[in-house]
C-alpha cells in the first residue's frame, strides 16, 4: 500500500511539471521537493463520545398476524352454577309397543233390558203339510178381460200440400183415432199406455224432394229422403218403439226446401199410423188392480 502512494506522488510531480512549463512558455518556475508532501493514512485515533438520541421515526405498517400460540393448561374446575329455569315441554315421543292383554276382570253387574231387535231372517220352509178342508166359496171376482183399458191406435191423413220444415206436420183428416191420444191440433202423438208401439207412413211426393223423419221427444229416430225425379212418387217408413208415459211422437221435414209432401184429395193420400203392440207389465198389474178394486 505504502509503495502505491510513493508512486502516485511521483507521478503527480512529474505531470505537475510538464503542464505548467508547457503552458507558461519563456518563464522558468522552480518548486522545491519540500514543498510536494505525499498523504498517508496515520493511526487510528480513539472513539468519540457517543452522540444525542435522535428524534423517534415514524410508526412502520402493521406486520403480518403471527401464529396461534399453544393451548393453554385447564384451569381448575369450577364451583356448582345456580340450577336454571325449566325447559319447554319436548315433543310427544312414537307410541310404545302394544302391551299384553291383560287378565279378564270379573263380570260386572246384569245391565237392564235392551230394546227389542229386528226380526232375524226367515228360517227354511218346512216340510209339506195335509190338505185341508175345503174353504167355503168367495165372491165373484171382477174382470179386466182381454186388458181392454190397453188399447191405443190412430191412423191419420193430411190435407195440406208442403208443410212447414223442422215443425210437427199436422195430419187433420181423423181415419181413426182409439183412445184419443193423437192431437190433430199439434199434429204429435201422446203415449198414455206406456208400451211397445208400432209406426208407419206413406208419404206422396211431387214437384219437389223429400226429406221427411219420425221424432221421438225432440230426438229423430228414423228418416227418409227420397228424390223427385219428375213424376209422382212414395216415401215411406216404419218402426218400432218403447214409449213412457207421456212420451211424444210426430213427423217433420228434417231439411230445408226438401219438403215434397204432396196432397191431392181425388187421386192419392198420405198417412201416419201408429198403435201399440203390448203395455208394459206394470202397468196392466196396476190396471187390473184397480179393476179388481171397483167390482169389490
Amino acid at each position: 500500500m505504502l509503495q502505491m502512494c510513493v508512486m502516485f506522488c511521483l507521478l503527480s510531480i512529474v505531470f505537475s511539471q510538464s503542464n505548467y512549463t508547457s503552458f507558461k512558455k519563456g518563464r522558468n518556475i522552480t518548486i522545491h521537493s519540500s514543498q510536494l508532501v505525499c498523504s498517508l493514512p496515520g493511526p487510528q485515533g480513539s472513539a468519540g463520545n457517543p452522540g444525542a438520541p435522535g428524534s423517534p421515526g415514524t410508526m412502520g405498517p402493521m406486520g403480518s398476524p403471527g401464529k396461534d400460540g399453544l393451548d393453554g393448561k385447564d384451569g381448575e374446575k369450577g364451583e356448582r352454577g345456580a340450577r336454571g329455569e325449566q325447559g319447554r315441554p319436548g315433543n310427544p315421543g312414537k307410541p310404545g309397543m302394544k302391551g299384553r292383554d291383560g287378565f279378564i276382570g270379573k263380570a260386572g253387574p246384569r245391565g237392564r233390558k235392551g230394546l227389542r231387535g229386528p226380526p232375524g231372517v226367515a228360517g227354511k220352509g218346512g216340510g209339506k203339510g195335509e190338505v185341508g178342508d175345503m174353504g167355503e166359496e168367495g165372491a165373484p171376482g171382477g174382470c179386466n178381460c182381454g186388458n181392454n183399458a190397453a188399447r191405443s191406435a190412430f191412423s191419420v191423413a193430411m190435407t195440406k200440400s208442403y208443410p212447414k220444415e223442422r215443425l210437427p206436420i199436422r195430419f187433420s183428416r181423423i181415419l181413426l183415432n182409439e183412445g184419443d191420444h193423437y192431437n190433430a191440433s199439434s199434429g204429435k202423438f201422446l203415449c198414455a199406455i206406456p208400451g211397445v208401439y208400432y209406426f208407419t207412413y206413406d208419404i206422396t211426393l211431387a214437384n219437389k224432394h223429400l226429406a221427411i223423419g219420425l221424432v221421438q221427444n225432440g230426438q229423430y229416430k228414423i228418416k227418409t229422403f227420397d228424390a223427385n225425379t219428375g213424376n209422382h212418387d212414395v216415401a215411406s217408413g216404419s218402426t218400432v218403439l218403447h214409449l213412457q208415459k207421456s212420451d211424444q211422437v210426430w213427423l217433420q221435414i228434417f231439411y230445408a226446401e226438401q219438403n215434397g209432401l204432396f196432397f191431392d184429395p181425388f187421386w192419392t193420400d198420405s198417412t201416419f199410423t201408429g198403435f201399440l203392440i203390448y203395455a208394459d207389465q206394470d202397468y196392466l198389474n196396476e190396471a187390473d188392480r184397480k179393476a179388481n178394486a171397483d167390482t169389490g
